[in-house]
């Protein structure tokens, strides 16, 4: 490693403004978080490779942003991948962080946070993970996301399968399951809604399904649509919080005295790390017919709850 200073260059890289805090109140300078995206590259480019990346930056001066389109300016070695955005019409270059200096690079743009879809940009329609979303409420504490996990793992062992977890680096967990090839992502999305609203069955005082963020009652979103083309804060991404705490892998024992915010980019790579054996890690399952089905059964959340959001204006309006 070169000498510390206010710059220096590694693996071909030129990073500046090393000593500068990332973000008021981070605590944590840009040296630190180059640091350890380049100790932790190791584990955390495969979780990145071949998919199309969306980042969170903090700039000086300004609030953090998502970027996905990369800039002109971005150096050669950086790949894309173009798509076209419904949404804003016109061609989105996303990223494609599959070596260290393009890592180091984001690093040095003062990207904290790492965002790849669910599927490679080679194979977009091929799902790889079913993955449940855990969204506590505000005044929630990490127990009753723990309680929620728990019953999504119950949910999962009725259906015949297995689960893996991580914390999310804020509030809540995600949980994959690794998928084997075969279903769409309408499929992957259905059995995703079934598994919600079977867990929320199981304990409806713990566990919601409701979109609507007035309708949780203090309740956990077990969010159904990370399916297709969505995003989720990579396994080992830091996050844009003080002290930099990291989405990092827990076991299911763990699960219950882990404290979120002490993982972070100063102590995440010395724990242990149950997703560093890949024989412990659950194979690609199938899913199971009848889940899917149920599925196709079940509203897409998005959709209901815009229908239900324009029913309510109306009734306000008429109430006028």
């Amino acid at each position: 490693m070169a000498a510390k200073g206010a710059g220096e260059e590694r693996h071909g890289v030129a990073l500046t403004n090393l000593d500068q805090e990332l973000f008021s109140g981070a605590g944590v300078s840009k040296r630190e978080l180059v640091d350890y995206l380049e100790a932790m590259a190791p584990r955390i480019l495969p979780a990145l490779a071949g998919r199309p990346l969306s980042v969170v930056r903090a700039l000086r001066g300004q609030k953090p942003f998502m970027q996905k389109n990369v800039p002109t300016y971005a150096p050669d070695f950086v790949r894309t991948v173009s798509f076209w955005a419904e949404s804003s019409r016109r061609e989105v270059a996303y990223a494609l962080c599959d070596d260290l200096p393009t890592l180091l690079w984001f690093a040095n743009q003062r990207a904290i946070e790492y965002h790849p879809t669910l599927v490679r940009a080679a194979a977009m329609e091929v799902p790889e993970h079913l993955v449940l979303d855990l969204d506590p409420p505000e005044d929630a504490g990490f127990d009753a996301v723990v309680a929620a996990a728990h019953l999504v793992r119950r949910a999962l062992d009725d259906a015949g399968l297995h689960g893996v977890v991580k914390t999310t680096g804020a509030k809540g967990v995600h949980i994959l399951v690794p998928l084997a090839p075969g279903p769409t992502h309408e499929d992957v999305a259905g059995a995703t809604r079934a598994l919600a609203v079977r867990t929320e069955r199981l304990d409806p005082a713990i566990a919601t399904t409701a979109f609507i963020r007035a309708d949780r009652g203090g309740k956990v979103f077990v969010d159904p649509t990370r399916a297709g083309g969505s995003t989720i804060a990579s396994v080992y991404s830091p996050r844009v919080r003080p002290g930099l705490p990291v989405s990092f892998p827990v076991s299911w024992d763990e699960l219950d005295t882990v404290v979120p915010a002490e993982i972070t980019v100063a102590t995440a790579l010395g724990r242990p790390d149950p997703w560093s054996d890949p024989d412990a890690l659950p194979a690609p399952q199938a899913l199971p017919e009848d889940l899917v089905a149920e599925g196709r059964t079940i509203p897409v959340a998005r959709v209901q709850a815009m229908h239900e959001g324009k029913r309510r204006k109306r009734a306000a309006e008429r109430a006028e």
